[in-house]
């Protein structure tokens, strides 16, 4: 999975300076998360380098044969040790943190058999070794890390003993069940987005090592280049012509998938709250786009054509990255003069995605600083302007009126609290890593949009009240995509008409639907209603003796805690000692 995997030998050697300096309890709690971390040591290294753990730089992607069955072994074991761990445990945080790993793990074992038991494994190389190389080079990393992308980068192309090309092990897991009757292969949707990115994934690769000018890469960049390339007709010519014309997944992995991101209520209760959602944000949005349209003198009063004149004020080239810090500079302000949430000394960090980044995320987004063995690592803002696979501008980003709620969301008071935050205060790994799904994450994000929202001018208010409806599009539209129940063309409608985004974020948002991210849309939605129910339900019981700062500042400090085990922490630890 995503989530995490980490080398024990690595983590402990990262983290001899600091366990002892950590509380008694997050010192137990680490070292027995070590134990689950370990077992997946060797499975998916570029996800350890991705939170930062060193001594797993060098190493890539297990794709060797007896994969699934090596995996969900260690992964049983884990899950029977961890059982007993639970039941000698006393100390509540700590049996809450088991709580954490035991959930993921059994979340993890249930999709390795349901992927096993539905999907042709496929893997999208290009994508595949261009994050490997990411996590190594970048701005942030210390110079003898991205010197570590070097070894990397050769193993990927099969060039050190003991290692074949990553193309040929992906080829060969793909064809051994590419013929077993009743699986499914991937979509044509999915492949043809793929072999649209896949240049600009191999030109990313090289450009990484140029930037940071990491010399001695092109021997090895040049024979996986031509590797890559004989994969792209492998996929071409044996993978597409057997590819699905149907994107959805069998229910049962659909619900796996909403398990994976977090979602924990049936499927019909999600959408049902956010139809209901999208109808009230409708009408909600209506006198605030009015209001707007008499300021500025707009003929149409409608929140469409109000929202489409606006974006018609694009911000442009070099303009943008400034707007946005000095929008990041007045949003401070007003959480300063507000009192919503306590600011750090540090400056946040913005900046423009490059082509490469954009395939992977063609949204805004925070890049999480490494939550392990951080040596300084700052998250990153990184907003992105074109998507290469369509070729077409977003005009979603770049006006003034969204980067109010951009803002607030990624950066200022959302994920770059949230993410610094964690590496600052020394969360268990457990509530960093091991709860690491977008309902823990995106909840947070998506509540701070609302906690400024009262602050904007109706302009940044109504863009805002947009992406909220945006989020509760996106936890009807996704499911009843898979159940068949709303076609592409009516979804991406809603999306371009009732939504109003550009086609380019349209088409983005019918990808993550169909096939990047299934089921993981609605997380956004479904963590912020269990936050701001959590705020209402504090609120009650505290009354006068709420204060917003030490909440907000209680709700980060606990890291990535599930809503239920979130909801606990608050009322035992929060509103009952105050």
């Amino acid at each position: 999975m995503y989530r995490y995997r980490f080398a024990a030998a690595a983590i402990l050697s990262l983290m001899a300076s600091t366990i002892s300096a950590a509380p008694a309890w997050v010192d137990s709690s680490n070292k027995i998360a070590l134990k689950l971390l370990s077992v997946e040591a060797e499975f998916s290294p570029e996800d350890m380098s991705s939170w930062g753990v060193a001594g797993a730089d060098e190493k890539v992607l297990d794709l060797k044969p007896g994969l699934v069955e090596r995996q969900g072994k260690a992964l049983r074991e884990s899950i029977a040790e961890l059982e007993q761990n639970l039941k000698a445990e006393k100390d509540a945080r700590v049996r809450a943190d088991l709580e954490i790993m035991l959930a993921s793990a059994r979340i993890e074992e249930k999709g390795l058999e349901l992927d096993a038991k539905y999907r042709v494994p496929y893997y999208f190389v290009p994508r595949l070794v261009f994050n490997g190389m990411r996590v190594l080079l970048d701005e942030q990393s210390p110079v003898e890390r991205r010197q570590k992308a070097l070894i990397r980068l050769r193993r990927y192309a099969g060039m050190e003993a003991d290692y074949q090309p990553i193309v040929q092990l992906a080829e060969q897991r793909t064809r051994e069940r590419l013929g077993v009757a009743g699986l499914l292969a991937p979509s044509a949707e999915q492949i043809n987005s793929d072999l649209s990115n896949a240049s600009t994934f191999i030109d990313g690769i090289g450009q990484l090592f140029e930037k940071l000018h990491v010399d001695g890469y092109q021997v090895a960049y040049g024979r996986l280049k031509e590797q890559l390339a004989a994969y792209d007709q492998f996929v071409k010519n044996e993978l597409l012509p057997r590819a699905r014309t149907d994107f959805r997944l069998p229910p049962e992995l659909y619900a796996q998938r909403l398990a994976e991101s977090g979602i924990d209520i049936p499927v019909d209760q999600l959408t049902a709250m956010a139809h209901e959602s999208f109808r009230n944000l409708q009408r909600e949005m209506e006198p605030v786009a009015a209001a707007v349209a008499k300021k500025r003198g707009y003929s149409e009063t409608g929140y469409r054509a109000v929202i489409r004149n606006l974006k018609k004020e694009q911000l442009a080239g070099d303009a943008i990255l400034p707007h946005y810090q000095q929008r990041l500079s007045e949003v401070e302000s007003i959480i300063r003069r507000e009192h919503l949430v306590t600011l750090p000394a540090r400056p946040a960090l913005i900046r423009l995605g490059s082509a490469a980044e954009t395939a992977t995320q063609p949204a805004p987004h925070m890049v999480p600083p490494p939550l392990i063995g951080n040596q300084g690592q700052k998250g990153v803002f990184v907003l992105p302007v074109v998507n290469p696979s369509t070729k077409l501008a977003y005009d979603d980003f770049t006006f003034a009126a969204a980067s109010w709620t951009l803002i607030a969301h990624e950066a200022r008071p959302g994920h770059e609290l949230q993410f610094d935050g964690m590496v600052e205060s020394g969360t268990s790994i457990a509530r960093a890593l091991m709860a690491f799904n977008s309902t823990n994450v995106e909840g947070w994000g998506l509540y701070c949009e609302k906690l400024m929202r009262p602050f904007m001018p109706p302009e940044g208010q109504l863009v805002s009240l947009d992406y909220l409806l945006l989020r509760a599009a996106r936890a009807f539209l996704d499911p009843e995509l898979h159940r068949g129940q709303i076609t592409p063309a009516e979804a991406k409608r809603v999306l371009t008409d009732d939504v109003v985004l550009s086609d380019s974020f349209a088409t983005e948002e019918m990808e993550r639907f169909q096939f990047r991210m299934p089921a993981q849309a609605p997380s956004y939605f479904y963590g912020y209603t269990r936050l701001v129910e959590l705020r209402a339900d504090v609120e009650k019981a505290m009354g006068a003796r709420f204060n917003q700062q030490k909440f907000h500042d209680f709700i980060l400090a606990q890291g990535l805690l599930p809503p239920a085990q979130l909801r606990e922490a608050v009322f035992n630890g929060f509103v009952n000692q105050r």
